[in-house]
């Protein structure tokens, strides 16, 4: 089985994942991804032997519209809580990827260009371990986004994206080393 098999079977084996993903889905928003730790969390906890839902903070619900104002964002967010079921409705958390770059710096200190699709944000996150993103599309087929490939994910190696400048990898990875000690950094990262 190839590793976008072995994420697809993961994903479709976690009831929660799913149903936010059939949520999204009948949101019907543009290019929109489920990503980051709500992904790459339900492989680390397989891979560990840890319950499906460990270390889970929320669910990235990123979609791409070119609307940047905050206000057709917002009806988006607060149509979404009003479409999942509780507790999802408060662990959701729903951004348009157009309108990053309008805020990124402010609030964590570094330029962000704008992005051109949701996907393109996988390819900024601090490592490839996280850069995975999934779909469910309209036929029940899964779409799986990761730019850097999921070998690194599937083998608990943790090291910086290489496109971005390095720096303060290892202060953003702190919390995911902690809870998942199996993960190994390459010697120089």
């Amino acid at each position: 089985m190839t590793r976008a098999g072995e994420l697809e079977a993961l994903v479709r084996d976690s009831a929660s994942l799913m149903q936010v993903l059939r949520a999204a889905r009948d949101l019907d928003l543009p290019d929109w991804l489920v990503f980051s730790g709500a992904v790459y969390q339900k492989v680390l906890n397989h891979l560990t032997g840890r319950p499906d839902d460990f270390g889970l903070k929320d669910y990235d619900l990123g979609y791409f519209d070119p609307d940047t104002s905050w206000e057709a964002e917002d009806r988006v967010i607060r149509q979404a809580a009003a479409t999942l079921p509780q507790p999802l409705d408060q662990l959701v958390e729903v951004r348009n990827q157009a309108r990053v770059h309008l805020w990124f710096e402010g609030r964590f200190g570094e330029p962000y260009a704008p992005l051109s699709c949701s996907a393109d944000a996988l390819g900024r996150f601090v490592s490839p371990t996280f850069a995975v993103g999934v779909r469910l599309e309209a036929d029940d087929r899964l779409t799986v986004a990761a730019p850097f490939g999921l070998e690194d994910l599937f083998t608990l190696r943790l090291r910086p994206n290489p496109t971005r400048p390095p720096g303060d990898f290892r202060r953003k990875v702190t919390g995911v080393l902690e809870r998942w000690p199996e993960l190994r950094i390459p010697e120089g990262a």
